[in-house]
């Protein structure tokens, strides 16, 4: 994004009723952010989509490669957009903007961060300032021994606590080789979830559109 743009005017605050849903995608530093290009063209086609990525998921993320429409906005942007006291706070902004978010993919230690309450970078920033009546959903993606590790089945119940929901991972050869789950819901997948939570389900509820993280916990 462009730092001479206010927050505002790049997230188009100044239009309060939307025609299109706004999804807030999220990406974190896993391989399977290789996708997220095919996510957000998924997601264009019928919602108003900014873009938020990590510092690591940079690493798998052609920035060239995503629909020009898209904003990506990182860590750096953060902090460039704020000179002064009274000026705009993205990641509150970004809050305020979006009527869902999807992090997809959710990485092993982004899970951590999000069931611990840290804020360090952007994506946790704006998760830690959720209005949890707004759907948030999340799409794991780690080695399946990271899977199977009794911390990742205690931080999935306590994300769950919060009313986020689990697009749960799939079995498959993984990147790394090896065979088993953990491996990221393909972005159709994805896509056909949260498109169909929206449609059975008016925005800003509290009511939980899809499985509970708590649910299709991983083996300990």
């Amino acid at each position: 994004m462009t730092t001479s743009e206010s927050v505002q005017e790049t997230l188009g605050l100044d239009f309060p009723h939307p025609s299109k849903p706004r999804v807030l995608l999220a990406a974190s530093g896993s391989v399977a952010a290789i996708k997220f290009e095919s996510l957000c063209r998924s997601f264009s086609e019928w919602a108003e989509v900014r873009a938020v990525a990590t510092k690591a998921s940079l690493h798998f993320i052609d920035r060239t490669s995503l629909p020009s429409d898209i904003i990506l906005y990182t860590d750096d942007d953060e902090w460039s957009t704020w000179k002064k006291i009274g000026d705009e706070v993205l990641h509150i902004e970004l809050r305020k903007w979006a009527d869902i978010m999807v992090i997809a993919p959710l990485s092993a230690n982004t899970l951590a961060k999000i069931a611990g309450g840290l804020c360090d970078n952007l994506l946790t920033c704006i998760v830690r300032a959720w209005d949890y009546s707004k759907p948030l959903f999340v799409a794991p993606a780690m080695n399946t021994f990271m899977w199977n590790n009794p911390f990742t089945s205690r931080h999935l119940e306590t994300i769950n606590l919060l009313g986020i929901s689990l697009v749960p991972p799939i079995t498959k050869r993984l990147a790394c080789g090896d065979y088993g789950n953990g491996a990221m819901a393909e972005p159709s997948v994805i896509d056909s979830t949260v498109r169909l939570a929206c449609k059975r389900q008016p925005l800003n509820t509290n009511s939980s559109p899809v499985v509970p993280a708590g649910r299709n916990l991983p083996s300990s």
